[in-house]
């Protein structure tokens, strides 16, 4: 029993010793988690949420009053263009085409009589021109006999009225073919009134019948078939009939946060998803980029606001899709991640790995006699990261190297100077980063995340 007892106070009191061993060689140690500098592709992504809004849209508006009678076509349909998409109550634009019509037909009939008229007259004139001619013949002719006395001075002057009544009689007749002539121009000026007046009453009556302008969807059916409508403002109630989109091509209007808006360029590459339709990616670009500023908590213009708050501001970006998609709806949620710079096998290293490290202040003489205002001056801090090295013992210390960085990935950030491939940083944890020392002992920390339970 007593060997037992001796046995086991043994082993504790090795176990004991081997602790204390440990504990001594690994005190002064600080447990960080390193990687690895490493060459990789990186992408400098900016997000911002919207929805999906086609690229040209109309709102279809009554354009003439009455009862809608006919309502062809429902929310959600594809229409083509040219397709009747409603008609309105044409009783009267009816009505006022026929008569016109008819107006029309009776003034081409009396251009008719006018014409038959103007022609009667045109006989007459060359009528009387005949008749005048042969009365200039046997008036010459009574005057040369007379001349010789071989005709009475009654004879002479009866030849002489008759030719005088046949000047009259021409006259007369030439006046009455000019006002057939004028009669006739005077029927077909108003035969053109007339016409005119037709097409403004085909027009009204066309009015009546609401046409597709382009290939389209419905996205917007405010009215119903039996309701009333008016000519008004647009948008203003009874006034709009639908709304029509064409969705050959599709854009996503989305709002970026100030702070990015300045690194976003016209034709830039994005990838949009929609919330309704995960796991597809549609591939688009930059189309536009806004200059107004809007208020995130109302969407309003800063320029329009009455207000002087200073909250958070987007900008609206107009991302264009590079294929139209039949699934895709006016409205949808999306969002949109534009790549706004990309490199290929560029050196870089965990962003986590970052942090800064002031210099101390130097303390020689003639430092601090060269000027009094310069000794109170604070040495800015450098950023860069502290990079696994061993001493001259073996051991590994914490050694802090400036960095100069480029673009910044997802998790990781491009290194311009200051490291090269393979060398090992400290990466964490983030609270003994932010204190580690530079020259501090280090230890790798091996052990695993712990994983989150089911509650977590």
């Amino acid at each position: 029993m007593k060997k037992i007892i001796l046995i086991v106070l043994g082993v504790i009191v090795a176990g004991a010793l081997v602790a204390v061993f440990v504990y001594k060689q690994q005190s002064g140690y600080t447990k960080v988690l390193t990687a690895k500098v490493a060459k990789q592709d990186l992408a400098t992504i900016v997000s911002g949420t919207g929805q999906i809004k086609p690229k040209t849209y109309v709102n279809v508006g009554a354009t003439s009053f009455g009862r809608i009678t006919h309502l062809m076509v429902k929310e959600g349909d594809h229409v083509k263009k040219g397709q009747v998409l409603a008609t309105v109550e044409s009783v009267q634009p009816e009505a006022n085409v026929e008569a016109q019509k008819a107006s029309i037909s009776a003034a081409k009939t009396d251009i008719a009589s006018y014409t038959a008229a103007e022609k009667t007259a045109e006989a007459n004139v060359e009528h009387a021109k005949a008749d005048l001619e042969q009365k200039k013949l046997d008036w010459e002719r009574a005057q040369s006999l007379y001349q010789a006395g071989i005709v009475a001075k009654s004879e002479y002057d009866a030849k002489k009225a008759a030719y005088d009544t046949d000047v009259a009689t021409l006259a007369q007749a030439v006046a009455g073919l000019n006002q057939a002539k004028a009669q006739t121009d005077s029927a077909r000026g108003h035969l053109g009134t007339q016409m005119a007046t037709l097409r403004a009453n085909e027009d009204a009556l066309s009015k009546t019948i609401s046409i597709a302008p382009f290939d389209g969807i419905v996205t917007n059916l405010p009215v119903r078939e039996g309701e009333t409508v008016v000519v008004g403002i647009q948008n203003a109630e009874g006034s709009t009939l639908m709304t029509l989109a064409d969705m050959s091509v599709i854009t996503a209007e989305v709002k970026v946060d100030e702070t990015d808006i300045v690194n976003i360029q016209l034709g830039q590459a994005a990838e949009i998803t929609i919330d309704a339709l995960p796991g597809k990616i549609y591939k688009g670009h930059v189309t536009l980029v806004g200059d107004q500023a809007l208020l995130r908590s109302t969407g309003v213009a800063t320029s329009q606001s009455t207000t002087g708050t200073e909250e958070a501001k987007d900008f609206k970006v107009v991302v264009t899709l590079d294929a139209s998609a039949a699934e895709l709806r006016p409205g949808l949620s999306t969002t949109a991640k534009i790549t706004t710079a990309q490199k290929s096998n560029v050196l870089s290293l965990p962003i986590q790995a970052l942090t800064t490290f002031t210099p101390p202040a130097a303390t020689n003489d003639n430092v601090q006699a060269a000027s009094v205002s310069s000794s109170n001056a604070k040495t800015k801090p450098v950023q860069g990261v502290y990079v696994v090295q061993k001493d001259a013992h073996g051991k590994q210390r914490a050694k802090f190297v400036p960095v100069t960085t480029g673009i910044t990935g997802a998790t990781d950030i491009e290194v311009l100077s200051g490291l090269t491939e393979g060398q090992e940083v400290v990466t964490g944890p983030y609270k003994t980063l932010r204190g580690l020392k530079d020259g501090a002992l280090l230890k790798r920390d091996t052990a695993k995340p712990v994983a989150p339970t089911g509650n977590a």
